[in-house]
């Protein structure tokens, strides 16, 4: 089962999975951690589940969860980094 009960054919899923591995693939090799490949994975699942199809715009969502990870993670004043 997928993200809201959402049934994906096996094409869909192969197509997910190439667009999270091209995805991958234009990442650093030290950003191309299980979190960040979850983060993709889990905007390609939305996407999909909203009936996109074209793999450059799959990969589009995908690369945001990257650039919203990576301001979030640099972008903390150092009065909320202090835990």
């Amino acid at each position: 089962m997928g993200e809201n009960g959402a049934v994906y054919q096996p094409e869909l899923i192969t197509l997910m999975r190439a667009v999270l591995d091209d995805a991958a693939a234009a990442l650093p090799e030290p950003k191309r951690t299980s979190t960040m490949m979850a983060e993709m994975a889990s905007q390609i699942l939305s996407c999909a589940a909203n009936g996109e199809r074209d793999p450059a715009k799959l990969k589009v969502a995908a690369m945001s969860a990257v650039v919203e990870c990576s301001h979030y993670s640099h972008h903390i004043s150092p009065e909320r980094r202090v835990v």
